[in-house]
C-alpha cells in the first residue's frame, strides 16, 4: 500500500498544519473559531483552558501501551482503577472504555479539544479528565457549553463522545470543530489503518487484527460525525 504522507495524517503520521496555542497544538483552521469560543465563554465568567488537543500516533500509542503493561491506571466503565486482565480481548476492551485505538483517535486530527474551565481549578490541582470532575467542580462550565452546542453560537463546535453513541464512554471534556474534522476524516481508509497497525509493535496486536471491522463499527466510525 503506497501512501502519501498527506493520507496519513488522519491517523497522527505524515505533517500535520498545525499552530501552537499555548503549549498544545491545534489544526491552523481551528483556531479563529477557538479564540471566538474563548471570548464567549470569557464573557460569561470562565476561562477556557485546553488540557490536551492533537496527540501524534506514537503518543496514542504510548498511552494504549502502557495502560496494557500496568504503567498508567486502567479504569473501569465507572472511572476507578481495576487490575489489568490477563486475557488481551479482555485487556483490549478494558483499554477502549476511555482510550481510543491508535491510528483512529480523533484527537489525531488537531480538530479536538480536551477544556476545563481554569478558573475553577483550585490552585495547584491535576487536573485528570473525568466524569467526577464534571459533575462537580467543572459542573457550571459544561452546563453552559451545553447550552453554546444547543445554539446557533458554536462557532462549529460540538461534543463527540456522547451517551448512546458507539461504546466509548461519555467524555464532557471532549470538543470538537466538526467543519475541520470532517473534511480530514473524509480520508480515513480502515485498510490503511489495519496496514499501520501490522507494522506497529501495539499490545492486543492479534486480537485487534481480528476484530478490527467490528471495532470500527462499534469504536471508531459512531464517532465519525
Amino acid at each position: 500500500m503506497n501512501l502519501s504522507s498527506a493520507d496519513y495524517l488522519p491517523y497522527g503520521l505524515g505533517t500535520p498544519d498545525f499552530v501552537d496555542v499555548g503549549e498544545y497544538k491545534v489544526h491552523r483552521d481551528v483556531v479563529p473559531y477557538l479564540e471566538k469560543l474563548s471570548a464567549l465563554v470569557a464573557s460569561h465568567g470562565f476561562s477556557l483552558r485546553i488540557e490536551s488537543a492533537y496527540r501524534s500516533f506514537e503518543r496514542q500509542l504510548s498511552i494504549w501501551n502502557r495502560k496494557a503493561s500496568g504503567k498508567l491506571p486502567l479504569l473501569s466503565a465507572e472511572g476507578v482503577p481495576m487490575p489489568v486482565p490477563s486475557d488481551e480481548e479482555e485487556l483490549m476492551y478494558a483499554i477502549l472504555t476511555w482510550s481510543a485505538l491508535p491510528g483512529a483517535s480523533r484527537h489525531h486530527l488537531g480538530t479536538d479539544l480536551d477544556v476545563v474551565d481554569a478558573n475553577a481549578c483550585p490552585e495547584n490541582y491535576e487536573v485528570q479528565l473525568t466524569p467526577a470532575e464534571c459533575d462537580g467542580m467543572f459542573a457550571p462550565f459544561h452546563s453552559f457549553l451545553d447550552q453554546v452546542f444547543g445554539s446557533d453560537s458554536s462557532f462549529g463546535f460540538n461534543r463527540v463522545f456522547v451517551p448512546g453513541r458507539g461504546k466509548i464512554r461519555p467524555e464532557r471534556w471532549h470538543i470538537a470543530h466538526l467543519p475541520t474534522s470532517r473534511q480530514l476524516l473524509d480520508k480515513f481508509s480502515l485498510d490503511a489503518l489495519r496496514h499501520i497497525y501490522e507494522n506497529t509493535e501495539i499490545a492486543c496486536k492479534q486480537v485487534i487484527l481480528a476484530r478490527l471491522d467490528s471495532l470500527a463499527e462499534e469504536y471508531i466510525y459512531p464517532y465519525f460525525i
